[in-house]
């Protein structure tokens, strides 16, 4: 087969049938796996199919599935982060796994099982590390990019590590979830990194961020009512509380699914927040770190994402609210829709540039394409219960 006729093989539909709505359903095309090397990699990315240790590679600009990639394990808490080429996507699987697949060629690169249990992972600044934070013995392990040769370990006893997120200079930062500390990770001697540790930061932190600028890692406290904040241009002034009594006496909530902090949303000089065990979404002065609004929202918030402009904010749900998403208007501060994409919708991805955005509705067995204007569903394709949705335009984000 020619060079261009792979292109358009690897482009191609296959249709499947129709929704009501008349949005239609793709499947992925079969093919050799070689047929897919020439192309572009800015318009790719993978989808967990979280039942079946599977990945779709997609194309984000022909909205289609490209090749469904198979045994990568347990994915049923999977996430991906992007090779700074764009060209590969490692994949944290729940049973300990990382795996590296190559979206050219769609096929497993390098794989290995490097713990009991990891619940998520960091690429570095310069693409050269690939961390992994562990549930199950604990602890961060730190491989080479290229041939997932363990480089670094780095044992957290008594504890599970969550909240890892790449920051500048090459440097990690994740926190404890049993011991309430967080611990800055340098890179500069890959086989022997430096660790500072910041303790007393506050109860169980669950998930963290970092700003856009790598500057702040904030991290979420499930046993307290506020966040931990370290700011990574001078770490040596420690970590500080902010958003302390955001519940204002609320009785909160069961919480049926805790919040991603990654996927805050950043607009102007705004953040948007999810609170925990609250109906609400905060909206919190970036410079400040004070709580300036709230917006009451249709259930517990998981995901608050903004589109790529920080014109809108979408919001998706845990159970049993997780059949809604609602995006706020930035300027108004208001809920401007509410979309019934279906059952169990799980996660959300902007396209590139947020003219569009994916969304991965689990019970249903499919992704849902919407249009980020006029808020209309323009594509949809079938998927085996689908969750994270990750794009190769996250290889040239910090903290993604």
């Amino acid at each position: 087969m020619s060079n261009n006729n792979s292109r358009r093989e690897c482009l191609k539909k296959a249709s499947t049938g129709s929704l009501a709505t008349g949005a239609a359903v793709t499947a992925p095309v079969t093919m050799a796996a070689d047929d897919c090397v020439m192309r572009g990699t800015g318009d790719l990315g993978v989808v967990i199919e979280r039942s079946t240790g599977s990945v779709l590679v997609v194309d984000t600009t022909a909205k289609t599935i490209i090749q469904r990639i198979e045994n990568l394990g347990d994915l049923s808490h999977a996430s991906a982060v992007m090779s700074r080429d764009q060209r590969y996507a490692y994949i944290f699987g729940r049973d300990g796994s990382l795996t590296k697949v190559d979206l050219l060629v769609c096929r497993i690169d390098q794989r290995t099982v490097q713990a009991g249990n990891s619940i998520g992972g960091a690429i570095s600044q310069d693409g050269r590390f690939v961390a992994v934070s562990n549930y199950t013995p604990g602890g961060v392990r730190i491989f080479d990019a290229a041939s997932l040769q363990l480089l670094a370990d780095i044992p957290t006893p008594g504890s599970k590590t969550v909240g890892l997120v790449d920051t500048t200079q090459n440097r990690f930062v994740f926190a404890l979830y049993d011991k309430g500390e967080i611990w800055l990770v340098n890179m500069d001697n890959p086989q022997k990194p430096r660790v500072e540790k910041f303790t007393g930061i506050g109860k169980l932190p669950y998930d963290a961020l970092v700003t856009p600028d790598g500057r702040h890692y904030v991290a979420g406290l499930f046993g307290e009512d506020g966040m931990a904040m370290l700011d990574l241009w001078q770490p040596e002034k420690g970590v500080t509380r902010v958003m302390d009594g955001y519940g204002k006496g609320d009785k909160p909530l069961p919480v049926y699914k805790m919040p991603h902090l990654e996927g805050w949303a950043a607009a102007g000089d705004k953040l948007y927040v999810p609170a925990v065990g609250h109906h609400g979404v905060l909206i919190v002065d970036r410079f400040t770190w004070e709580e300036v609004g709230r917006i009451p929202v249709h259930g517990q918030p998981v995901f608050v994402m903004a589109r790529p402009d920080g014109r809108y904010v979408w919001v998706n749900f845990a159970v049993p609210h997780n059949d809604t998403v609602q995006v706020i208007d930035t300027l108004s501060g208001k809920i401007v829709k509410t979309l019934k994409p279906g059952k169990g919708v799980l996660h959300m991805e902007f396209a590139p540039r947020g003219e569009a955005v994916w969304l991965s509705v689990r019970d249903e067995n499919i992704i849902k394409i919407y249009d980020t204007e006029s808020f209309e569903l323009i594509e949809s394709f079938a998927a085996t219960k689908p969750s994270g949705i990750f794009f190769t335009s996250r290889a040239h984000k910090i903290g993604l």
